[in-house]
């Protein structure tokens, strides 16, 4: 599925990068391992992680590279492309999955937690996708326009919050809406963008209550399981997909619609709105009052 096609992978040495390298590679992709092989936190272990799954993949008869670049060193990344393209001669698909912890409640969140977090989730998936996507707009003006892909990672926490994880959820919805401009403008030239939400059990999820099944049966909590989506993806079979966000839940695939109107189930005043109706109007809409209470009109 894969075969000629260059992939890059961030934080591609343990959990789920790893597992996508791993499947990328075995569909015939050459892959450029990206990992700083810090802790879950950002904090340097001084571990080698993204050497190890080069070795694993040309055990098997792959191609690899890796790197250990910051995805939040804007220069850096821009040298990442530059050395991909040097070595392999082309790019094909970026992987967006670099990623670091520091939940804290609210009021207790340290402004360099968020900082950290932001500038690795968030500014780490613009860096590699802005000096792709500049790749591969002057690849079609010279008239060499590529079937690019650039895959994201979100998450549930980013997709409807939860207790604790402020930066991190934020991070992860930005990277959501970032996927869908990314999506929009890139058609322009070829780049289809699309997200991942995976379901896995990692080092970022440990306390959280996943857990795997009994030994020898299928484990719906295996990082390797939103692998297979993410190969696709990276593959020129998707290009007629773009600006989706997957969430991947063991074996099932739910296409997610961040953040979208439902259509037909509204409150409606018969001008301007006016302050007073809007608590009896939107109670009847949200499901917490009859109908039949002055207000708004309710549209379903």
């Amino acid at each position: 599925m894969l075969e000629g096609r260059v992939v890059i992978v961030t934080g591609g040495g343990r959990g789920i990068g790893r597992s996508h390298c791993l499947e990328l590679a075995a569909h015939g992709a050459t892959v450029v391992v990206n990992d700083l092989g810090v802790g879950v936190g950002g904090e340097r272990s001084f571990e080698t992680p993204a050497d190890e799954v080069v070795a694993a993949i040309e055990e098997k008869g792959g191609t690899a590279m890796a790197d250990g670049s910051s995805v939040s060193d804007w220069a850096a990344v821009e040298g990442l492309i530059g050395r991909t393209v040097e070595r392999f001669g082309h790019l094909d698909a970026v992987v967006n999955n670099a990623g670091i912890l520091r939940d804290s409640m609210i009021a207790t969140l340290e402004e360099a937690a968020w900082d950290a977090v932001i500038d690795v989730h968030l500014k780490g998936t613009l860096a590699l996708t802005r000096h792709a996507c500049a790749y591969w707009r002057a690849e079609s003006k010279a008239g060499r326009t590529r079937a690019a892909r650039i895959v994201n990672t979100t998450s549930g926490t980013g997709l409807a919050g939860n207790v604790g994880q402020a930066a991190y959820g934020a991070a992860k919805a930005g990277i959501a809406n970032l996927t869908l401009t990314t999506a929009l403008e890139g058609s322009r030239y070829g780049v289809t963008a699309n997200a991942v939400s995976p379901v896995a059990n990692t080092r970022m999820t440990s306390g959280t209550g996943f857990a795997g099944t009994a030994e020898g049966t299928f484990d719906k909590f295996d990082p390797a399981n939103s692998s297979p989506v993410v190969a696709w993806l990276c593959s020129e079979q998707s290009g007629w997909l773009t600006g989706r966000v997957l969430r991947v839940d063991g074996n099932t695939v739910h296409p997610v619609d961040p953040w979208s109107v439902r259509p037909g189930h509204a409150a409606a005043g018969g001008g301007r709105l006016d302050a007073a109706e809007i608590d009896a109007g939107l109670r009847v809409v949200m499901g917490t009052s009859p109908a039949g209470l002055p207000g708004l009109s309710v549209i379903r």
